[in-house]
This record gives C-alpha cells, structure tokens and sequence, in this order.
C-alpha cells in the first residue's frame, strides 16, 4: 500500500511550502490539490464567467483538462496543455478558486482525479477536504493552522515578494473571507478530520513545523526523512 498522507488547514497556514518540504524529506510526492483548484478558477476567469455561477461554473470546468506533473520533485500544474504554475496564486485567482470550489461537480471531478494519483504513489496531499474527503483512509492526517493575522502576514509577504503591493488589511480582510467561505459551504466544508493531529504554526519556524509533522509521520509509518 502506498504511504499517504493527508494534509488539510486554512488559506495562509503555509500547507503548501511545508508539504513541499516534508514530502522533500520522505522522498515523496506532494499533490497540491488547491493549485488544481486555482487551474480551474483561471479556466473560469479566461472564459469571462462568474465563478459564483454554479451552472456556468461547473459546466465550465467539467470541460478543462486538469493535470499535474513533477520535475525534480516540484508539482506543475497544468490546464489543458499549459503550465499555469506561476499564475496561480494572484488574488484574483484565490478568491476565484475558493468560489469554484464549494461546487459539487468541480469537487467531485477534482477528489477523484486526487484518488486517482494516490491509489497509485506514496503521496503527501494538502488541501481543505483530504482528511474528510479524499483520504479519509489515510493513517496520518494533519491539521495545520495559524492565527488569522499571522497567516495574513505570511500571504502578504509572498505577494510582496512576487511584487503585488496589496495593503495588508485586505489581505486580512481576504483571508477573512475566504476561511468563512471554505468552513461554511455545503459540499466538503473545512474541518478537523477524525484522527487528524492539530499542528498551530503560529509561533514555530517553518522547521519547527517540518519536524513535527516529521515525528507523527515516524510514529505511524517508522519513515523519516
């Protein structure tokens, strides 16, 4: 049987830098399924529709063709022949992607697609519904989360880097949002799964978080990076 673990949180815990590392570590795959989200949303913008259009949504992305592939290790992620990679995470996008994603057939399309790739590979998946949904199986389940303002600070300082010059307090404000949007929707919301370990990040380095996820994954599997 494949190792796979499940990895959910809120938007800005930092799911997606750590499962890179803790994946690095394991020498395993990370599955970014958020960024399968987000290749989804930017299908959805490109056509000019509106992503809280369920009908027009849905029938929109049932139609794209989401994939992922790895060089040296690292997830690209691919809508329909393109590698989208460096667009995804625009605020823009964001917002668009946690409004595609509490739509039941662009959830169902996506968790399958998931379970697809982790039937099939040692697998670390980060998301909001892997533990709940995707995985619900999986003998390591983490919850990784942070304060609100600690998050937005991390959010703002990776779009500072990439040059977008957002005030912080709408990265708040977003983040704000978007956690009410993704533990509220009807399909898949985001919660604790069952077995789930609770790491808060809000005061460890991001080593600091490695090692603990590191340590549950040893205490279940006996691998460690």
């Amino acid at each position: 049987m494949p190792i796979n673990i499940a990895l959910d949180g809120p938007v800005g815990a930092g799911k997606s830098t750590i499962a890179d590392e803790v994946a690095a570590r394991l020498s395993i795959l990370h599955l970014d399924t958020g960024a399968m989200y987000r290749a989804c949303a930017i299908g959805v913008l490109r056509s000019g529709l509106d992503p809280q259009d369920e009908a027009a949504a849905t029938a929109c992305c049932e139609g794209l063709q989401i994939d992922v592939g790895y060089e040296k290790g690292t997830q690209q992620t691919l809508l329909c022949g393109e590698d989208v990679t460096g667009l995804l995470r625009t605020p823009q996008v964001s917002a668009a992607a946690s409004a595609v994603a509490k739509w039941p057939g662009v959830r169902r399309k996506m968790v399958k697609a998931q379970q697809e790739l982790a039937r099939t590979h040692d697998m670390l998946i980060d998301g909001r519904d892997i533990g709940t949904r995707v995985l619900p199986d999986a003998k390591v389940k983490i919850y990784l989360t942070a304060s609100a303002e600690e998050r937005a600070r991390r959010r703002w300082l990776q779009l500072q880097q990439q040059g977008q010059n957002v005030p912080m307090e709408e990265v708040l404000s977003d983040l704000l949002a978007r956690d009410r949007q993704d533990m509220n929707r009807e399909t898949d919301p985001l919660r604790v799964a069952e077995g789930a370990t609770i790491i808060d990040s809000t005061d460890l380095t991001q080593e600091e978080t490695v090692e603990k996820i590191l340590a549950v994954v040893e205490a279940c599997y006996g691998k460690r990076g």
